[in-house]
C-alpha cells in the first residue's frame, strides 16, 4: 500500500492541528514531561493611541522560554524597552517554574543586544539568508 503525500503552500490548520497533536503524543510519552506551553505576548503601545508600536512574542514549554519576535521602531531602541520587554518575559518565565531561555537573531538584528542581557550563542547556521548568519542564543533563568 502506497501512502499519500501531499505538499501544502497555504496554511491549512486542519494539517497543522494534526501534526501538532501527533508530535505532542510522542513527546509527552518519550520524555516523561506533559507539554505545558503557553504563550507570552507583552505589547509596547503608543500612551496617546494605544497603537501597537512594538513588542515581543514568545512562549513556554519544557521549562524554557522561547521568543519568538521582538521588534521596536528605530525611534524606541536604546531607551531601555527591548531590556524591559525581555525582563518582563524572562520573570514571567520563572513564574512559570522555567529554568531558561532560548531564541534565534540574524547577524543583522541584536545579537549584541541579546549577549548583553547573558545570552551566549550555542549554534550558527550560515549563509542563511546568503551572505548572513544565523545565531541561536540561550540563558539559563534564575
Amino acid at each position: 500500500m502506497t501512502h499519500t503525500l501531499t505538499l501544502l503552500d497555504k496554511p491549512d490548520s486542519a494539517a497543522a492541528q494534526a501534526i501538532h497533536g501527533l508530535l505532542l503524543t510522542f513527546n509527552n510519552q518519550t520524555s516523561g514531561y506533559l507539554f505545558d506551553g503557553r504563550v507570552v505576548i507583552i505589547t509596547v503601545a503608543d500612551p496617546g493611541t494605544n497603537e501597537i508600536l512594538g513588542g515581543l512574542w514568545g512562549s513556554t514549554a519544557y521549562g524554557y522560554l522561547h521568543i519568538d519576535m521582538l521588534v521596536l521602531p528605530e525611534s524606541l531602541r536604546r531607551q531601555g524597552i527591548g531590556t524591559r520587554l525581555m525582563r518582563k518575559a524572562e520573570e514571567e518565565a520563572v513564574r512559570r517554574r522555567c529554568h531558561g531561555s532560548y531564541l534565534e537573531t540574524f547577524d543583522f538584528q541584536a545579537r549584541g543586544f541579546y549577549e548583553k542581557l547573558g545570552y551566549t550563542v550555542f549554534g550558527q547556521l550560515d549563509n542563511t539568508p546568503p551572505g548572513h548568519t544565523r545565531y541561536f542564543l540561550s540563558k539559563m533563568l534564575a
